[in-house]
This record gives structure tokens, sequence and C-alpha cells, in this order.
């Protein structure tokens, strides 16, 4: 018989886990929903574990809570121990695994990351904002005392289909939680651990589906590589961070189908070309290359000053990526496409390695813009900026406040309203929003019909505001393209689509 230890994650007990235990039972297996050390908040309840309501001992931290499942696996006489975390949870689970590595068959990993190189808790709020400052406390503190409950539990990640009665008993139980949980570093566990069969369960509505993931890893993500093991298996729920809240029967019959090995493997064929550098799918005239600083100018047949169009790339792209995107075949045929057409094509690297990184980012894009307009081939009173993918956030700024020489916007399949888990929903960088201060700047817009679903969303967002508030959006839409189509899709509806954006975009850049 398999016996499921459910951890649950910060400021919440086993009482989180009832539904899904239950359900558990129903299908013959056990079920220990666990209450850590101090986190009974005060309420009188029991579960596999023990009593709560016992109150938070002093000097309560990760080890603590170690501590408390490897009492509960030693106490546990299934043949097969099942370890699974929410969020903060897999903290715990992985160091208990790591100290009793023979009994775990499996850990599960429910929409929460792998934590690297032994990175505390802390690391897994979304709200950078908040992050930043429950870090200062901990500098202040020494990491003692407690997190209040939250106010609003979308800073930890989305509420997305918790019933009202849920989300309020959430609230009404909540404990708070000792710093020192979130604070001390993870324990690196042994390499036993590291060959433990493992599960991941993504919440889409919180954050990436699969073929999102995949799409990072066939990207070179250095940090998912681990994940295209054979031993790690994953599933996806339509619903945001809670799914015991939200989906308790599908997420309790995803469990039983981990512990029995299911579960979608990743994959990325090493000896495949990686999407992003495969060929240009049109044919272009070669034009002239330049390297003007971080800069790369491709420079049209043509005498004096031209228009230019700088090209945003996507991202995160992994630091130390080679080639660099200023260098993918995608980029350098856009620029070259411009260049044909008469205008002045610019690419460069900016970095976002991480969605932390949007800040240094933005600062690359607006250093790049004045590169490009600095240069006496171009004309600085007629630029154009398109934004691809994830960089389509950088876009937020330059609609906000359009300068007088920017002729046109356009984002081909981008993401534009932060994704739930990317912490940055207090941020500028939100071009669903600043769209409504664009007035009348062109944007023409690239939208692709087979959009992962979280991206999808945020253009709708988009559409809608623009309609709302009558911006200058000329839509392309492309029904049967996927995110990437100009190195995945290769049709004539695809290349089509290039074409049009591109004269749309020279065709604003036009005198006049």
């Amino acid at each position: 018989m398999t016996a499921f230890v459910l951890v649950p994650g910060a400021h919440t007990g086993g009482w989180i886990w009832e539904d899904v235990a239950g359900r558990l039972r129903e299908a013959g297996a056990e079920a220990h929903p666990v209450t850590l050390t101090g986190m009974g908040g005060g309420h009188d309840e029991h579960d596999g574990h023990g009593e709560a309501g016992t109150g938070t001992p002093a000097g309560t931290g990760l080890e603590t809570h170690i501590d408390d499942l490897v009492r509960l696996i030693d106490e546990i006489d299934a043949p097969e121990v099942v370890l699974v975390g929410h969020c903060y949870g897999v903290h715990p689970a992985l160091g208990a695994a790591g100290r009793r590595p023979e009994r775990v068959a499996r850990i599960v990993y429910v929409d929460t990351t792998v934590p690297q190189d032994g990175a505390p808790a802390l690391e897994l709020i979304p709200d950078q904002a908040l992050r930043d400052a429950l870090r200062k406390q901990a500098e202040e503190t020494g990491a003692d005392g407690l997190l209040p409950p939250p106010a609003e539990w979308q800073r930890w990640g989305s509420v997305a289909g918790i019933p009202e009665n849920a989300l309020d008993r959430l609230t009404g139980l909540a404990a708070p939680q000792p710093l020192a949980t979130l604070t001390r570093p993870l324990p690196v566990p042994g390499g036993a651990v590291s060959e433990l069969p493992t599960t991941g369960v993504l919440c889409t509505a919180n954050g990436p589906g699969i073929a999102m993931v995949e799409s990072l890893l066939a990207l070179g993500e250095p940090r998912l590589q681990a994940l295209a093991h054979p031993r790690t298996g994953f599933f996806e729920i339509a619903t945001g961070h809670w799914p015991m809240l939200s989906a308790p029967g599908e997420l309790a019959a995803i469990l039983l189908r981990a512990a029995a090995g299911e579960g979608h493997r990743l994959s990325a064929a090493a000896s495949e070309t990686p999407p992003h550098l495969r060929p240009f799918p049109l044919d272009v005239p070669e034009q002239r290359r330049e390297r003007a600083e971080r800069v790369d100018l491709h420079l049209p047949d043509a005498d004096g000053p031209r228009p230019a169009v700088l090209f945003v790339h996507g991202g995160p792209v992994p630091a130390g990526m080679r080639p660099t995107p200023r260098d993918w075949p995608l980029y350098t045929g856009y620029a070259q496409y411009a260049a044909s057409l008469g205008a002045v094509g610019a690419m460069f690297d900016h970095g976002l390695h991480d969605v932390t990184d949007y800040e240094r980012a933005a600062e690359d894009v607006a250093a790049a813009v004045e590169l490009v307009r600095a240069d006496p081939r171009v004309d600085g009173d007629r630029v154009a900026l398109w934004f691809f993918s994830a960089g389509g956030l950088l876009s937020a700024d330059w609609l906000a406040a359009p300068p007088p020489w920017l002729r046109c916007v356009a984002a081909t399949y981008p993401i534009l309203a932060p994704l739930p888990n990317w912490g940055l929903a207090g941020s500028r960088f939100r071009p669903a929003a600043t769209v409504r201060a664009a007035g009348s700047l062109p944007v023409v817009l690239t939208r692709v019909g087979r959009e992962f679903a979280e991206i999808a969303a945020t253009a709708r967002e988009f559409l809608a505001a623009a309609e709302d508030c009558e911006a200058a959006v000329e839509l392309i839409d492309l029904p049967d393209a996927r995110h990437g189509f100009e190195t995945i899709d290769r049709t004539e509806p695809a290349r089509d689509a290039i074409e049009r954006a591109m004269r749309s975009v020279v065709g604003h850049l036009r005198e006049p």
C-alpha cells in the first residue's frame, strides 16, 4: 500500500489537504496530511502527524519541520512512502528525503520548483517586493519571529478556482509562519535523493504548463535540464496555486497516477536543431551588417539617414547562452528583411536572463534606442520598436509615454501582462494597462491561435483594453500557428503574416 505524506505550504496546516486525503483513502491508499510544528494556528485540529494548536516553539525553523517529517516517516509501516510538497512544503520534504532516502518512493512537487543549490524557501515567493521585504526583515531580526498570515493571498500565488467559502477558510485558519523556515537554506540532499523518482504538478493558472516548460528546455535553460530525466514525470491542472482547495478530486487522481509512475516526460532531442536556431522562413536579399557598440545594424542600400526598426528579443534567455539572440537566424532574418525594405534593422542583446531582470532589461532597451537614434545613418525621428514573446512586457514604458520619434510599436506572440507567478503584478511592466495611454500610436500585433493558454490570456486583456480606449491596434491573426511560428510553422500563412507585419511597420516609418 502506498502512503502519501501531504506537506502543506506556508501559513497552512494539514487541514488544507482534507479533501485530497479523503479521496486518496477512498482509493485504498494511506494519507497523512501534516501539520508542521507551530503551524496549527491555535485551532483545534488533529491530523496524521499530531496535535496542533500548541503555539510556535522558540527556535522553530526548517530543521524543525524536517524533524517532524522524519519522525512521521519512521512511524509509517507502508512499503512505499510518497512525499507530496506544496510550495514551501517541498523544502522540509526534500530535507526528510535526504535523511531517509531508502523509505521514499517518490517526491511530488505541487506547483513549486526544485530548490537550487540549497536556496531558502524565501526564493519561492513570487511577489518580488514581498520577497525583498522579508529578506530585509530577516537581516534586521536574524530571522527570529513570525511572519503574519497574508492579507493578500495572490501575492503568494494565484487564487484562481478556489470557492469563496474555501478562500474564507484559508484566511481564517492561516497561521503565522516562523521566519526561519523561509530564510534558512535547505541542507543540500545527498546523492541518493537526486536518484529518487519525482513528479511535478503544474498549475497553469499560476504559471507555465508542460508545453511552455518544454519550449524553455529546447532553448537550453540549464536549470531545466535535470527535469528531462526519464524518472521525472509531469501533470498539469488548469487552476491556481492551491489545487487541493480548487481541484481536490483532480489532484488526488493525479497523485495516484504519479505513485504508479505515470506522467508526461519532457523531451528535447539533443541532435535536433533547436527552433531558435532554424533558418528564417523568408529568403531576403543579403544586406550589410555592422556591429556598433552593443547594437548590430543591418543597413539598407540607400543614401542618407534612414528610419530604423529596433527588434527586442524575448526570454528569459539563460546567461552565457551562445549564440546570443542578436545572432539567432530569427532576429537577423527580421533585421535583414527590414533593411531590404529601406529601413535600418537594429538588433541587440538585453539582460532578461530571469523574470527578476525586467528593470535591467528595460534599461538595456533604452540604451539601445539611444545608440540607434544617435547613429548618423539613422533618422532619429523615425523609429519603430518591435517586441517578441516575453520581451513584450518591455513595451509598457513606450506605450505609457510614446515619444514623438516613435512611429510604431510591433509585438509578435507577445506576453502583454505579467504571468501570475512572475511576481510583477504591481510593477510598471503591464502593456495591457499602459496601452490606454498610447493615444494614436500605431500598434501592430501578431497573434497565434495555438498560443500557450497563459500567454493568450494576456493578449485578450490587452486587446480588451485597446478596444475600450480606441487604441490604433492592427491585429494580424494566425489561427493555426504556434508561439515562435517563424521557425516552427514554416507555412505560407506564416510567411504572409511576417510580410504583412513588416510592410505595415515600415509603412508607418515613411515621411509624413
